[in-house]
């Protein structure tokens, strides 16, 4: 029992304080006109948003900056983003909820909390979805990369 219990410890310490795990660049890439790389710097020179604890830029206003690509039928109801950890931990949102609800409202791009940078254990970035009823499973550390895809079109 207190091999397992050693095992564990180490296993979730090196969970939480994997230093190459925080990401110095956010990338936003995919269906975009425009491919961003952001430094914390960059980010908040843009349209920067308190909201809760949290403050950075809102995603919809970070996708309005790379200019998702809408250059085929209907092709904003059938793009997604999914924001990606340096751990390969995902998270994913709908255009449609992005740009369509209150919880769109809700989705920053963080590099503050409690007006301090975010603590070793969150990263440089993370996305935290502030309007879910259950915030934990869509809340990114270790933000590195926003990358938007699209469904390919249903044959008629």
């Amino acid at each position: 029992m207190r091999a397992l219990a050693a095992a564990l410890a180490v296993v979730c310490a090196a969970a939480y304080a994997e230093p190459s795990a925080v990401s110095q660049e956010l990338r936003v890439t995919g269906e975009v006109e425009r491919q961003l790389v952001l430094s914390p710097e960059k980010l908040r020179a843009m349209k920067f948003v308190e909201a809760g604890a949290y403050a950075g830029v809102r995603l919809a206003d970070l996708l309005d900056e790379a200019r998702i690509r809408s250059d085929a039928p209907r092709a904003l109801r059938r793009t997604y983003v999914v924001a990606v950890a340096t751990d390969g931990y995902q998270a994913v949102f709908s255009w449609g909820e992005l740009y369509n609800t209150p919880v769109g409202r809700s989705v920053i791009v963080a590099i503050e909390r409690d007006g301090k940078p975010l603590l070793d254990g969150e990263g440089q970035f993370a996305l935290v979805s502030l309007a879910d009823e259950r915030p934990g499973p869509r809340h990114v550390k270790w933000l590195r990369q926003i990358d938007v895809r699209r469904i390919p079109e249903a044959p008629r």
